[in-house]
């Protein structure tokens, strides 16, 4: 009776260590929630200019703190400052023959072209008298054709001539024709631009912060030449911060625009943070999480997510990892 007693017993234990396995199976196998992680990432800003020379002075270093506006690197280029002595001496060249053809003939000139008329006026009226003494004579039959003609000849070549010293007269008075004037005008707004160029290549001779953050990292060192367009330092705009998460397509059930999710930091002792959905994009060919099996599976593209905080972050930096939990 006894043994059949301790068989019962060990038959129920045995059972009730069956179930317990079974169900402790069940609970171990079972799949667990996906976890994404992200990492923050802040938008960055690239320092570069159009001067090409030598950094002469860094005003900043790694690490720094910089405000809109501050100074953060001298570049000087003696090249570009002597184009702009040449500039300038080429402006003052077309700035004087500008004002030469304004200001006309000298008086020394005007004079002259004047006494010029004067004497052609004089030869004219002397030789109208005698073409007027001729032509009546002519008309009478004293004297002959021949004396008419030369007569006539001549009056035509001093009211020629008297025509000619006054046209001269004038233009010198009047000073540079319209086109000359036009010339003069065009070659000093040609100097000027030059200037304007050279001057405008010097304004980044000295490189200042477009905006407020952190300098990540600087290029060149004190001294070293740099090409025209070449980057000098990056900033990292830290009121801009976002996550990004590579998310494969079956997960994006709950990821739409606008959508919200809880996440935590773990370099902030797992603080959570309340992220919002506002882009997400294929991630093209190279980023496929292929089939295993030829039945049952397909193959799935990953979709790059970002969120953005919609809350101000103490301690949250660029480069921290991000855990979200809440995909189902």
């Amino acid at each position: 009776m006894k043994k059949r007693t301790l068989q019962s017993l060990l038959l129920l234990i045995l059972v009730v260590v069956i179930l317990v396995v079974a169900f402790a199976g069940l609970f171990l196998l079972r799949p667990s929630a996906p976890v994404l992680q992200g990492e923050v990432v802040a938008e960055q800003i690239r320092i570069s200019g159009v001067l090409a020379g030598r950094v002469t002075q860094l005003f900043v270093s790694e690490g720094e703190y910089v405000t809109e506006g501050d100074t953060l690197v001298s570049i000087h280029s003696s090249l570009v400052e002597a184009q702009l002595s040449v500039a300038t001496a080429m402006r003052m060249a077309a700035q004087a023959e500008t004002e030469l053809v304004d200001a006309g003939a000298r008086q020394e000139v005007v004079q002259a072209a004047y006494d010029v008329l004067l004497q052609a006026q004089a030869a004219f009226a002397v030789a109208e008298k005698s073409y007027s003494r001729v032509y009546s004579l002519y008309k009478k039959g004293v004297v002959s054709a021949q004396k008419y003609d030369e007569a006539l000849a001549a009056y035509d070549m001093a009211k020629a001539a008297e025509g000619v010293a006054r046209s001269q007269y004038e233009m010198t008075v009047s000073g540079a024709r319209r086109e000359e004037r036009k010339a003069s005008e065009a070659m000093l707004q040609v100097a000027e631009g030059g200037v304007a160029e050279v001057e405008s290549l010097l304004q980044d001779a000295i490189l200042v912060s477009p905006r407020s953050g952190v300098v990540s990292e600087i290029f060149p060192l004190e001294g070293e030449l740099i090409s025209l367009g070449a980057p000098v330092m990056n900033i990292l705009l830290l009121d801009q911060l976002w996550v990004s998460f590579n998310v494969r397509e079956d997960l994006l059930q709950r990821m739409s625009l606008g959508s919200q999710h809880i996440a935590v930091v773990p370099a902030l002792d797992n603080k959570e943070v309340e992220l919002e959905v506002y882009y997400v994009k294929d991630m093209g060919n190279y980023a496929v999480w292929r089939a295993t099996r030829a039945e049952g599976e397909y193959d799935a593209k990953t979709f790059n997510v970002r969120m953005r905080p919609l809350n101000t972050i103490d301690g949250l930096l660029p480069g921290m990892t991000v855990l979200l939990t809440d995909i189902q």
